[in-house]
């Protein structure tokens, strides 16, 4: 009896070993396991820091978000207040001088915990930062912009992993060093709060977000935390580590690829790698095969790919945006197998520089034809990166969109965007100019070690990105050339010590000539690289408007006249703007009535520019063009009808002086706080009146009538791929609807082109009319209708006698889930702008013009009744926001 038991308990046991051994095989042959670590993270403030007698409540562990940032954690607990909200800057300081603990605990399951390679990755470590596995340093990272991967094989156990992230100041950690050089390099903002003294200022030593430190539009907030995702892959036998899909050669009749997939790999030995496609159709090609031989370690395998008549991504305006996706998979002995896809567009890139008699041209052709650049700089969308959702990025780039914009740069004093902003962009056509995050002061690319770091960050957001077809030029960085040739700093600097001068500028020179075009040259290939904006790429002057692009701005920051922007016609305009703030719905969330004035503290505390003195530089601006503005509010008001028509005036003169000039960008598109700034939508989403000016002026077909020194030349202005039958016409007439004369011409525009149609000098348009009371209104008509206006005056707002009551009629009805709004003017309504009181609700048009007599029906969206929507109805004109 007991020997039959014994052996019946041995059958069991080899069963059981023979299932182990069954479920075993196929844990071991399996593709990597990728598990998230978001969960069960909490944060203090250490303990020992300095900072904790002060603040001992932060010294508390408390729960956390990751992917987050300390500032938001802290106010999540309501350890801080709303850093948006009032003017809390000065007290939340210390934050960026503290050292912070973060940590989390987790389980694996076996076929985790037996995988042969265990591995951490952290794609966004904000900065300095000790990794800690289970007690044990695994990684002391410093660059925020970095992706970090550690091996972790043999240091897990089963249950209770302890993963424990130490973020240490950057200010602090810098400090030191700054301040024992002997001659110190230019920094960019002084901190106003006592921080860092602000003759060593640390934010150019750093790789983190420069804007972070403060800038002239967003407040100074030093954060900290484990920004982007961290995740544990584990895995067997096989790894892909990278696939990309080389652009080798593009034409319409064929496309030359080439499928570089980078393997790790545990073994030498055979292994069958397939890659297939699907076309922006749906329609999946037969897989391309072919045996390879692995050996141990990183390797590259390359298989030739060529499709016939190639779908062909495209800008916006000119031709489709077809996307392909690429299929990887390798497998390898005993059932090892990896796989990878990406999916990006075919198109051709080229910065085309020809020259001529007066310089060299600055010009984006994409698949062989030359693109008119339209759109904005793009900052961070928030002060925190990690809260910003994916329809946060497609909210602002289909606004983008909307305004007819073909381009956006991404500047250099924020951070890389993640993928899903790259992938709105390439689904609507939107060019991007990526700068590498450099925004200003001096590196210090003299160090040997900086430069290392520099380079590998550069290489791992390169190859991140370069599957995207939207990105069209890789820059090194934002104004550091013209900072140092045209700014001052060098000379002081060579006049102090010259052999150091001489240092810096090699440094520069190796990293922005040299390695970080290197990196571009190897890593992206089919994209150009700029050394930085603006510049000549280091030959010669860095902002000449013969030669390279151009940062203009002798407008606001230098107060010339708007005007002078009628003056300046470089051969890519890549920043110029004006100043505004945003709507009265945004400024009541960020500021309390009682404490919005031109000159109340609070109000100034979110005007960035000139340490909260910008106001001063607006009154200048609209003083100038329209007159004293009555109250706060037609303050607000005027500064975004300035800021509207003072860029549109040079969008316009940009787009009439092609081919000369070949790109407009404008600063900025987007806010990171409630704030004055350039933006053409505020941080709320909600649009400017320069942002429906943009949408009119960058339109496909414009009519760009500008008036200077008493005459006004027509221009008429055409992104269409084929010639277009159109016709022109004039109409002078007074404010209150009486017709002087008119004018007419039929004409076919050439595709791609700006077109000359005439001149007027004021006496041939008014004939005698009075200049105060009259104006041209020129259209742009195509099959009998019109696509394009533009009202010329004869002299500023303020020296016009605009009526002050243009009577302004407004009917409503209802239409499907949407509201009709009805306008018709009975006199001149110049910058009509149409607000709601209290409601949230987006009109389908604004910041308009109407002329005598017109009237225009605009559709209303808002979660409002009809009769909470009309009594919430507000309009305001020009004549009306001055006494």
């Amino acid at each position: 009896m007991a020997r039959a038991a014994g052996g019946r308990w041995r059958w069991v046991a080899m069963l059981a070993l023979a299932a182990a051994a069954l479920l075993s095989a196929p844990l071991r042959a399996a593709g990597p396991q990728v598990r998230e670590l978001h969960a069960g993270w909490s944060f203090r403030l250490a303990p020992g820091d300095p900072q904790a007698a002060a603040h001992a409540a932060a010294t508390q562990w408390r729960a956390a978000t990751v992917p987050g940032h300390v500032h938001i954690d802290l106010l999540a607990h309501g350890l801080i207040p709303d850093p948006y909200v009032g003017a809390p800057e000065a007290q939340l300081q210390w934050i960026g001088l503290a050292q912070w603990e973060y940590r989390t605990r987790f389980d694996l399951d076996a076929a985790a915990l037996h995988r042969r390679h265990a591995d951490l990755v952290f794609e966004g470590l904000d900065t300095f930062a000790d990794v800690w596995l289970n007690g044990e340093r695994v990684l002391a990272a410093d660059n925020a912009f970095r992706t970090w991967r550690v091996p972790v094989a043999g240091k897990l156990r089963a249950h209770g992993n302890e993963l424990r992230i130490v973020f240490h100041s950057p200010i602090r950690r810098m400090l030191p060093r700054v301040q024992a050089m002997p001659h110190r390099i230019a920094g960019n903002y002084p901190s106003p709060y006592g921080d860092e003294p602000k003759d060593a200022m640390t934010a150019n030593f750093v790789r983190k977000p420069g804007y972070h430190y403060g800038w002239d539009w967003g407040p100074r907030y030093v954060t900290a935390g484990v920004w982007r995702a961290v995740r544990l892959e584990s895995w067997d036998g096989l790894r892909i580590a990278d696939f990309h899909v080389r652009q080798r050669r593009i034409e319409a009749d064929v496309a030359e690829l080439a499928a570089e997939v980078e393997v790790e790999a545990d073994a030498a030995g055979r292994a069958t790698l397939a890659i297939d496609w699907m076309d922006p159709a749906g329609r999946r090609a037969r897989p391309l095969r072919e045996t390879v031989s692995l050996h141990p370690g990183l390797q590259t395998l390359t298989l030739p790919v060529r499709i016939e008549r190639p779908r062909r991504w495209y800008p916006a305006g000119y031709g489709e945006q077809a996307l392909y996706t690429f299929r990887a998979r390798l497998d390898g002995a005993g059932g090892a197998h990896a796989q990878a896809r990406q999916r990006t567009g075919l198109r051709r890139v080229e910065l085309r520089r020809p020259l001529d008699r007066r310089g060299q041209g600055f010009a984006f052709a994409i698949n062989g034809i030359e693109v008119f650049a339209k759109g904005a700089n793009v900052i961070p969308f928030d002060m925190f990166p990690a809260r910003v959702s994916d329809a946060t990025l497609r909210r602002a780039l289909e606004d983008a969109r909307a305004a007819n914009m073909n381009m956006l740069r991404n500047w250099g004093g924020g951070y890389y965007e993640r993928d899903a902003f790259f992938d709105v962009a390439d689904e609507l056509g939107l060019m991007v100019w990526q700068d590498f995050m450099y925004g200003g002061g001096m590196q210090p690319g003299f160090d040997p070690a900086f430069r290392a770091n520099a380079v590998a960050e550069a290489r791992d957001q390169v190859r991140r990105l370069r599957r995207h077809p939207s990105i069209v030029l890789w820059c090194g960085n934002n104004e550091e050339e013209t900072a140092w040739k045209d700014w001052g700093h060098r000379h002081r600097l060579a006049e102090a010590d010259p052999a150091f001068a001489r240092t810096v500028w090699d440094g520069y020179v190796q990293l922005f000539g040299r390695d970080l075009r290197d990196v571009v040259a190897r890593e992206a290939g089919d994209v150009p690289y700029w050394s930085s904006s603006p510049s000549n790429d280091l030959d010669g002057k860095a902002n000449d408007s013969d030669r390279g692009d151009k940062h203009y701005w002798e407008v606001w920051a230098g107060s010339k006249p708007v005007e002078a922007y009628l003056d300046e016609t470089p051969r890519f305009m890549s920043e110029f703007g004006l100043q505004a703030w945003p709507v009265r719905a945004t400024l009541d969330a960020a500021i309390p009535r009682a404490e919005q004035g031109i000159d109340a503290p609070v109000t100034r505390a979110h005007q960035k520019f000139m340490a909260g003195a910008g106001n001063e530089r607006l009154l200048h601006y609209i003083r100038a063009g329209y007159g004293e503005p009555a109250d706060f509010a037609d303050f607000v008001y005027l500064s975004q009808v300035m800021q509207a028509e003072g860029v549109e005036l040079a969008a316009l003169h940009h787009r009439a002086s092609r081919p000369r000039t070949m790109g407009s960008l404008y600063w900025q598109l987007n806010d990171v706080w409630p704030g004055a700034s350039w933006s053409s939508i505020d941080w709320y989403g909600r649009w400017k009146a320069l942002h429906f000016h943009a949408r009119r002026f960058f339109a496909p077909l414009a009519a760009a009538a500008l008036r200077k020194d008493g005459r006004t030349a027509l221009t008429l202005v055409s992104d269409r791929a084929e010639p277009v039958r159109a016709e022109w016409t004039l109409r002078v007439l007074d404010f209150e609807g009486r017709e002087h004369h008119a004018g007419r011409g039929a004409l076919t525009l050439a595709p791609l082109s700006a077109t000359p149609v005439g001149e007027w000098r004021d006496a041939e348009l008014l004939r005698g009319a009075d200049p105060a009371r009259t104006a041209a209104v020129f259209e742009l008509r195509v099959g009998g209708a019109p696509v394009s206006r533009r009202v010329v005056y004869f002299g500023p707002a303020k020296a016009l006698a605009l009526p002050r009551d243009p009577g302004i009629r407004a009917l409503w009805r209802r239409d499907g889930d949407a509201f009709v709004l009805s306008l018709r003017a009975q006199r001149l309504a110049r910058a009509l702008w149409i607000d709601f009181d209290g409601v949230e609700a987006r009109p389908a048009d604004n910041a308009l013009t109407l002329l005598p007599g017109e009237t225009v029906e605009l559709r209303v969206r808002a979660d409002a009744d009809l009769e909470r929507l009309r009594a919430a109805l507000r309009l305001r004109w020009l004549r009306g926001a001055v006494p």
